[in-house]
């Protein structure tokens, strides 16, 4: 926020203000799908909103995709790198999704950052982003290969739409129509959030708003030290295996965690980068550290940059887990999600009854692309499913979701069969993949696509050779799998093509449960049995 004299505020006025941020972050979100065209965004809700401080710190993001932090947070410094605060003007928008250079993780999250202004004064910034399903087919070997490099530019200057900067963009979408319009959907929901905060500046006066942005971050830093506190002093340490159709070898994450009264200490290790997409910049590990942690200490710390003061992140520089240019980073949420593995891992020790089992631990995704039959237009359809989430120390774990870093919905039936020349044959949970236990395991899902045309495939997932692990004695969860029919050519690194009327199945993670099976109660066993959890 902008210096100014202190101003005195109380904790209602904090909290009406705190949830007066949110609600704006929220609104934003819906405005931005529901005037979304593709899929992947009006469907699926790939997409976040925040609101930053001038100096872009977090004053809250919207409930929405934890990943997307990683975009935010690197974003306004390097704006500010490129353009004065003093240059800036009502009506300005940046965009930018480089992971190096313009404060991205990876390259379809594009970012569009507006910054607010009230009574001639900056004031706040809005920001959004939306995954834009279009760099398909591509190849990862660095950054280069995975699509348009954007660093922090003005798509906007003063309200006046740079045409040649769009122009260059669209350019180089396969599908320009739907990033035309989805770009436009993210305009109109930094315009709203603009709005609110201007509205909001105007009800409490500005003074006001910008005291309770710093009196939230400082109440969120105290709650995180509070949490931090609560978990027993020591060093807990914690390894997991990462495998992924790009490598031909599993891998081994590792981290370090110390707990010292209030704060932490979180060391990675991990294998140099790759010439692979699932390499992650250290904004992406901060982000997936900052979910994690929360999750942990305390899930209802405010979603702002006060919570991340305690914490100390480490990871050597030029590995998998802190990648630099020119590493590809296409797939980091692949390694995200083990990241928080080993966090929930290593604080199990201290604190199991806060941590639930190993979930799913994957991002199952299939990304189709060709050219629709009669018309010839490009198409690109991206989705993630979803898979088992962890037991609870006293609750089975849910079925079939997106867990952690990940937050998007499905892609129902009939808008995937009316928008692209697949059909989906089957759809369904599979039985047994939960880890027995105390509390099973939630159990993971099947998906089973038909090509109608012909198309490429680019599919993912992890946790195909190691398992879901359990807590306190609780069984592992099941792991994923593909299955071809025959005449499909072999996919090499997750990459190949599908005919007509050829068949790919998609199997994802179960997770893993908690507890001895011998302590599952007769009502839950019965229940299992019904359910066909076995």
């Amino acid at each position: 926020m902008n210096a100014t004299a202190p101003v005195a505020i109380d904790p209602i006025t904090v909290e009406v203000i705190g949830s007066s941020f949110a609600s704006i972050t929220e609104e934003m979100g819906e405005a931005l799908v529901k005037a979304s065209y593709s899929t992947n965004i009006k469907e699926r809700r790939d997409c976040s909103t925040a609101l930053f401080d001038v100096e872009g710190q977090t004053l809250c993001q919207a409930e929405h995709i934890p990943m997307h932090l990683g975009s935010f947070i690197g974003i306004i410094p390097h704006i500010l790198k490129r353009h004065s605060i003093e240059a800036m003007k009502p009506g300005d928008v940046f965009i930018g999704n480089d992971a190096y250079e313009g404060g991205g993780t990876h390259l379809p999250d594009i970012v569009l950052a507006e910054p607010v202004f009230h009574d001639g004064t900056m004031v706040a910034w809005a920001v959004n982003t939306a995954h834009h399903s279009d760099f398909a087919d591509r190849g990862h070997a660095h950054i280069y290969q995975e699509g348009l490099r954007i660093p922090p530019i003005r798509l906007y200057d003063g309200g006046v739409l740079m045409k040649d900067v769009q122009e260059l963009i669209l350019l180089n979408c396969q599908v320009p129509r739907e990033r035309l319009s989805d770009l436009r959907a993210q305009m109109a929901a930094n315009r709203l959030g603009v709005e609110r905060v201007r509205a909001l500046c105007d009800k409490y006066g500005q003074a006001t708003v910008l005291a309770a942005g710093r009196a939230l971050q400082d109440y969120a830093e105290r709650k995180m030290r509070a949490g931090i506190a609560s978990i027993p002093d020591g060093t807990y340490r914690f390894s997991d295996s990462f495998d992924n159709p790009e490598i031909d070898a599993p891998l081994t994450f590792s981290v370090e965690i110390t707990v010292a009264g209030e704060e932490m200490k979180l060391a990675f290790d991990s294998p140099a980068q790759m010439r692979t997409g699932f390499n992650m910049v250290y904004t992406a590990l901060l982000s997936t550290v900052y979910y994690a942690v929360k999750t942990v200490a305390d899930p209802t710390i405010p979603p702002n940059a006060g919570l991340a003061r305690p914490l100390t992140v480490e990871a050597k520089e030029g590995t998998v887990l802190n990648c630099v240019h020119p590493a590809a980073v296409n797939g980091r949420i692949a390694s995200c999600q083990r990241v928080v593995d080993l966090i929930h891992g290593a604080l199990a020790q201290a604190v199991p009854e806060r941590v639930i089992a190993a979930c799913s631990g994957a991002v199952a995704s299939a990304t189709f692309a060709g050219t629709q039959p009669g018309t010839g237009e490009l198409w690109v359809y991206l989705e993630t499913i979803g898979g088992g989430s962890g037991a609870r120390a006293n609750k089975d774990g849910l079925d079939g979701v997106h867990v952690h870093m990940t937050n998007t919905s499905n892609l129902p039936v009939e808008a995937l069969e009316l928008e692209y020349p697949l059909t989906l044959l089957r759809y369904e949970l599979v039985d047994g993949s939960g880890g027995e236990g105390r509390q099973r395991g939630g159990m993971g899902l099947r998906r089973v696509y038909r090509a109608e045309a012909p198309c490429r495939l680019n599919i993912d997932n992890s946790r195909l050779q190691s398992r879901p692990w359990g807590i306190a004695g609780g069984g592992e969860g099941q792991g994923g799998s593909f299955v071809f029919s025959e005449g499909v050519e072999p996919f090499i690194k997750g990459d190949g093509s599908l005919e007509p009327g050829q068949i790919v199945e998609i199997i994802t993670p179960g997770a893993g449960g908690y507890g001895p099976v011998a302590e599952r109660t007769a009502e839950a066993r019965a229940r299992d049995s019904a359910e066909k959890r076995f």
